[in-house]
């Protein structure tokens, strides 16, 4: 396995998440499902960020952060409060408590998406205990040991 190997299986990763992901009854979105999670995790480790400060560290534009964002106070997923030290900011955060939307998505299980995918659906409690593995060592906190 080399970088490119690693970053192609990343993105075949994304991809299949997103599959995952419940989409019934949400209607259509101007930005991807992985742009609204990348925000959402962003939010997660920074509790009471502006959206300036997640353009910064995601490398997204302001306007697609505001977009992510909308989309995950829709869901119920944060929470907005005004920057008592700038009242012109507004200052996100997970919701304090999760939203009927949030707990579909989390509930939703990958065994289908995986199953459809896979040259031998056979293999699949194989994978899933690999990808377990992945997830309990490559957790997104890793990414501050790389500087992102």
């Amino acid at each position: 396995m080399n970088g490119m190997d690693l970053a192609l299986l990343g993105r075949t990763l994304m991809k299949l998440g997103e599959a995952a992901i419940p989409t019934e009854g949400i209607g259509a979105h101007g930005t991807s499902a992985q742009s609204v999670i990348i925000v959402a995790a962003d939010i997660g480790a920074h509790p009471g960020t502006p959206v300036k400060d997640i353009a910064l560290r995601t490398g997204f534009p302001q306007s697609k952060v505001s977009t992510c964002v909308a989309r995950l106070r829709e869901a119920g997923a944060v929470e907005a409060a005004v920057d008592p030290a700038d009242r012109r900011r507004t200052l996100l955060s997970p919701a304090g408590e999760v939203s009927p939307r949030v707990a579909e998505i989390r509930s939703a299980d990958v065994d289908g998406v995986l199953a459809d995918v896979l040259a031998d659906p056979a293999r699949l409690e194989e994978v899933k205990a690999a990808l377990r593995v992945l997830a309990e060592q490559l957790d997104p906190g890793v990414l501050a040991r790389l500087g992102g």
